[in-house]
């Protein structure tokens, strides 16, 4: 079954990914760390950057996390080209964490509620873990 959500643009679903991932972090981070501004502002970058979502997605696709709907997302946010240029980071990392972003995004047009939830909710174990 094909839904509208897997037709919108990789990149397009990785946009809004990136929103989605940022505010559920900085949800987390506030709710749960109480600390100052720009530390919140450092540990935020840590849980969103493109080398903490790689790692992410290695993980997880690793773990085979991924339904098989998710995998071709995935694979098409990994492939997909990008007009703008990695910062800060590798092409590779870049593309795997618009990858990752591209579920995100694609569950959420998807009204995929509960997945999304557990998808976002095992990013912030994985990059505690790394964080330790």
């Amino acid at each position: 079954m094909v839904n509208e959500a897997s037709l919108y643009n990789p990149l397009t679903l990785a946009y809004l990914g990136d929103a989605v991932l940022d505010l559920h972090v900085r949800n987390y981070i506030v709710r749960e760390k109480n600390k100052k501004p720009n530390e919140l502002h450092r540990q935020a970058t840590f849980f969103v950057s493109a080398k903490s979502q790689a790692q992410t997605f290695d993980t997880l696709v690793d773990e085979g996390y991924f339904t098989e709907q998710e995998t071709e997302i995935l694979m098409r946010g990994r492939n997909a080209k990008s007009h703008t240029r990695a910062k800060n980071t590798d092409v590779i990392s870049y593309k795997k964490s618009t990858a990752l972003e591209a579920v995100i995004g694609y569950l959420h047009l998807n009204n995929e509620t509960e997945r999304l939830q557990t998808l976002l909710d095992k990013i912030i174990t994985l990059c505690e873990m790394r964080d330790k």
